[in-house]
């Protein structure tokens, strides 16, 4: 099972990195696994910790994927980390071991601490919806125009029967997304 969460990680400067991503559990241990090249991947390898986020507020998945990264953030427990404010839990995490791929390595992390911040409600449909759209905004170089515009169509009913302000206001960010990306693929069709 993949869960949709959101990393932070400590930069070289000292700034924290906020990235979405799917994380899984294999023999008690959560298993991250970014992408070549990312921040997130150069942070962990070189700081050997990283915290998980579990947040219910949509914008913040949308905005990372969008340019929009600036969410307050709070010092962790026990690592000289940072979590997000919005966290409703956090785990703060230790790397255990590492397995190194062309496309994406694989950290296996061990639990330091979770600590549980306010209870989850449940996401409606439309943060569901938003959430399946910004993970489809991470891909859009490897998915054809029609599979993007079939799968918007259809979270597009969920956004119209249940958003409320922060999920319209998430959606419209990785529209925004779309929608330069759409152009910027003309563009260069052209050139």
């Amino acid at each position: 099972m993949i869960q949709e969460i959101i990393v932070t990680t400590t930069n070289e400067d000292g700034s924290t990195h906020i990235a979405p991503m799917g994380i899984r559990e294999e023999s008690n241990l959560i298993v991250i696994a970014p992408f070549k090249p990312s921040a997130t991947l150069e942070n962990i390898q070189r700081n050997k910790v990283a915290v998980i986020n579990r947040v219910d507020d949509v914008r913040i998945f949308a905005g990372c994927l969008t340019g929009r990264k600036d969410w307050p953030l709070t010092p962790t427990e026990k690592t000289k980390e940072h979590r997000l404010e919005a966290a409703l839990s956090h785990i703060e995490l230790r790397l255990e071991r590492f397995e190194d791929d062309e496309i994406r390595p694989r950290f296996y992390c061990e639990q330091i601490i979770e600590v549980s911040h306010k209870s989850f409600q449940g996401f409606n449909r439309a943060q569901s919806a938003v959430l399946e759209a910004a993970i489809l905004v991470s891909r859009l170089h490897m998915l054809t125009k029609e599979k993007i515009e079939q799968e918007l169509e259809y979270l597009m009913i969920a956004i119209d029967k249940t958003a409320g302000e922060n999920e319209r206001i998430a959606w419209d960010w990785l529209m925004e997304r779309i929608e330069t990306y759409k152009q910027e693929s003309t563009k260069d069709k052209i050139a």
